[in-house]
């Protein structure tokens, strides 16, 4: 009879049963995540976690518990080294369902089920979500406490800038005269190459302007000449 046996029997043997969930959770400590349907990730949650629990402890009669549950000498080895050692602070919860969508062919429900500390992206999320928790917190406090002697804290601090500021200004004077001392000969010496480079084409070009000129103000008196002639 099953009075009051109301876990879920995956529709297996007991026998059947116990060696598969035995052989999903080596699988799960070993790899860390696997793949599979919802029902049987919620029967497994259920036999893992106690085993997470007693490897925090590491005592050979917790280890030969273990083993008598998983019955891999490998899973037994990487749980009590590494582990135990990520989930050492945390009081259970060990474990994460992830639901993935339908299998085709049966629409079985799928999802991943994972070890919480081995998830790094989302304990990155996590992390970041909290840093900008006690910033806003920080920020809406310092707002709250602000007060006159705050502002008179400040003073102080611009003060010293300034100070600061001014002991640097003759470096700073030094430098630029530096830099005039050494660019200056060379623009000049540029401006001068430009004019010995330039002028002489300049002149020419003004030299045939005024040639040009001269030749068209000779023409030009003649023809006012003859048009005075014909209004005589």
């Amino acid at each position: 009879m099953r009075h009051n046996k109301k876990f879920n029997h995956l529709s297996r043997k007991s026998a059947h049963r116990k060696a598969m969930l035995s052989n999903m959770a080596a699988s799960l400590i070993q790899h860390k995540k696997i793949v599979t349907t919802t029902a049987k990730a919620k029967a497994l949650k259920i036999y893992v976690e106690p085993l997470l629990t007693k490897a925090k402890e590491d005592t050979t009669h917790n280890r030969r518990t273990v083993f008598a549950y998983l019955q891999n000498k490998k899973a037994v080895t990487e749980l009590f080294k590494e582990v135990s050692q990520k989930i050492a602070d945390r009081p259970g919860g060990y474990t994460r369902i992830l639901r993935t969508g339908f299998r085709l062919g049966d629409a079985a429900e799928m999802c991943v089920i994972e070890l919480v500390d081995y998830n790094e992206n989302m304990l990155k999320e996590k992390a970041a979500k909290k840093a900008s928790r006690t910033r806003r917190s920080k920020k809406s406090t310092a707002a709250d406490d602000a007060t006159p002697k705050a502002e008179v804290k400040k003073a102080p601090a611009k003060a010293k800038v300034v100070k600061e500021v001014k002991e640097e200004l003759p470096a700073a004077e030094a430098v630029v005269e530096e830099v005039k001392e050494e660019v200056a000969p060379a623009a000049e010496a540029v401006v001068e190459k430009v004019k010995e480079e330039v002028a002489p084409a300049a002149e020419a070009v003004v030299e045939e302007v005024k040639d040009a000129l001269e030749e068209e103000a000779p023409a030009e008196t003649e023809n006012a000449e003859t048009s005075e002639e014909e209004k005589a």
